[in-house]
């Protein structure tokens, strides 16, 4: 059995980061477009306010590009920066823990994200297209080295 969860767990993670992703860039396309309900009740974010619309580009762009897979670590770092400016300045100051101060989404997204941060963008991501380009082009440049025989 562990051998299986073993061979599936590229493909769990990358199920992990394309929902984790996507729930993220619709919770910033609700506040910058007013889409799915919008931000707080069915408004949008005015341009350029501090810290929400910023935050709300942050969520729409760096979900987007997590659930692509695209520059997957970079994003989700930024993203969980983000989250964790939200809650210590948002939500930690009403109250100590999460579920009193109505921090969870912000705690969870951050930890989440920087999970992906330190696990990568698993499998059927677009970064790993261009890294075996990149490794491929690498390898064609290269002149194969000499092999010398070894001492007996």
């Amino acid at each position: 059995m562990s051998t299986r969860l073993n061979q599936a767990q590229p493909y769990a993670l990358a199920l992990f980061r394309a929902v984790v992703g996507l729930l993220f860039a619709c919770h910033g396309a609700a506040s910058l477009f007013g889409v799915l309900g919008g931000a707080m009740g069915g408004g949008t974010i005015p341009a350029g306010t501090w810290p929400g619309w910023y935050a709300a580009v942050i969520q729409l762009v760096g979900g987007t590009l997590v659930v692509l897979g695209l520059g997957t670590r970079f994003a989700a770092l930024i993203s969980s920066g983000s989250m964790a400016y939200a809650y210590f300045k948002v939500h930690q100051p009403e109250a100590l823990f999460p579920l009193e101060n109505g921090g969870e989404p912000s705690a969870v997204y951050c930890w989440a994200f920087l999970l992906i941060v330190f696990t990568g963008p698993g499998a059927l991501a677009l970064d790993r297209l261009f890294t075996s380009r990149t490794a491929a082009k690498g390898d064609q440049d290269r002149a194969p080295e000499p092999s010398t025989p070894v001492a007996a």
